[in-house]
């Protein structure tokens, strides 16, 4: 059986849990390999079952070989009490975050077609397996680097031939149509295209309006390679740059090499998020930077550790992350710059190498 299910195993140990029902779609294919849509996974000390509707047969079979397949027809009724027996009694962790309130109802409602004796306690459990995901493996930062790379390569093509009368949709395309032709396989996230005030908007999203010369344009933009995600904002300037987005920008970027500097494992989010925070607030905008420092990311483009004022998560090296700070100015518009980092012997190595705004001092 593969390393990560081991490690679950040992985690259901340490918490006194018998087994775990994964239903996320994203911990399922990390402890199994299968990317099918629907299924779940139950593991226990002794076994590694994947539940599956016929649809998944075959992919299930070559994608999770290690694991016992139990062919689902229909609802819960139909499948869940001949998967839940001989756990009569056992403490059967489900993922609190995933799955539904009615999901869970419909769950319970069919287990209780088993003899009280043989229906096994279901336990609400949180981050279960996302504990497991905090740190990469080798391969995974691999992936990650590959997904950074091409994210990369798709802003410098765009960012080379956007001029002004191109829409901001017409932005977000030509970003998408690269990273489609170039063996992505999909958009992480909805690129974020925002030129002149609407950059201030830090979730803004492309328009049919068309870019001005004068003006910034905030990029946010990410894609997905064999499951895992790239993210990757860089702000951009139609002309000559004017001393009030010269000033802006500057702030932002000094507040994000100085992040990057100096996270060292061992800190808190909190800790990392002020040290770009303080760079913001000392240069008179701290009132403009309205959210976290970063996040991490992997099979999902938002996942722990939470890089942010009020996060207790602990850095430690094998984290893989984002430092995005930003400025948000109504009327005005926006700078945000975002690089993902990886901590590795010690301190942040930065995987985005996509060209950042150089001005002379």
């Amino acid at each position: 059986m593969n390393s990560r299910v081991q490690r679950l195993r040992r985690a259901l140990e340490k918490h006194e849990l018998d087994g775990a029902l994964i239903s996320n779609a994203q911990n399922r294919r990390y402890l199994s390999g299968f990317t099918g849509s629907a299924g779940y996974l139950l593991i226990t000390a002794d076994d590694a079952v994947i539940a599956t509707d016929f649809r998944y047969y075959e992919q299930s079979a070559s994608q999770a070989p290690d694991f016992r397949l139990h062919k689902t027809v229909g609802g819960f009724d139909g499948w869940a009490p001949a998967l839940f027996g001989g756990l009569g009694g056992k403490k059967v962790a489900f993922e609190a975050g995933d799955m539904t309130v009615a999901t869970h109802q419909q769950l319970k409602k069919s287990l209780a077609a088993l003899p009280e004796a043989e229906r096994p306690a279901l336990v609400p459990t949180p981050n279960l397996v996302e504990s497991l995901r905090l740190f990469k493996e080798p391969a995974e930062i691999e992936a990650l680097q590959k997904a950074v790379d091409l994210g990369d390569a798709a802003f410098t093509s765009v960012a080379e031939r956007v001029e002004p009368g191109w829409t901001e949709k017409q932005v977000a395309w030509e970003i998408e149509k690269y990273i489609r032709e170039h063996g992505g396989d999909a958009l992480s996230f909805d690129t974020i295209v925002a030129g002149g005030p609407w950059g201030a908007m830090p979730h803004a999203y492309p328009r049919d309006r068309k870019l001005e010369a004068g003006e910034g344009v905030v990029i946010d933009m990410g894609c997905e390679i064999d499951g895992y995600m790239s993210d990757l904002t860089r702000t951009i300037f139609l002309g000559k740059p004017d001393d009030q987005f010269r000033k802006i920008y500057d702030i932002v970027l000094t507040a994000q090499l100085t992040a990057e500097e100096m996270v060292k494992p061992g800190m808190t989010g909190e800790a990392c998020h002020m040290i770009a925070h303080n760079v913001i607030e000392a240069a008179g905008y701290g009132d403009t930077f309205g959210h976290g420092l970063g996040h991490g990311i992997g099979l999902q483009v938002h996942e722990a550790p939470r890089v942010a004022r009020t996060s207790t998560d602990e850095l430690k090296d094998n984290m893989v992350f984002t430092i995005e700070p930003g400025i948000y100015v109504t009327g005005w518009g926006g700078v945000r710059i975002e690089d993902m980092v990886v901590l590795q012997d010690g301190k942040a190595r930065v995987m985005s190498r996509a060209p950042k705004l150089q001005f002379a001092r």
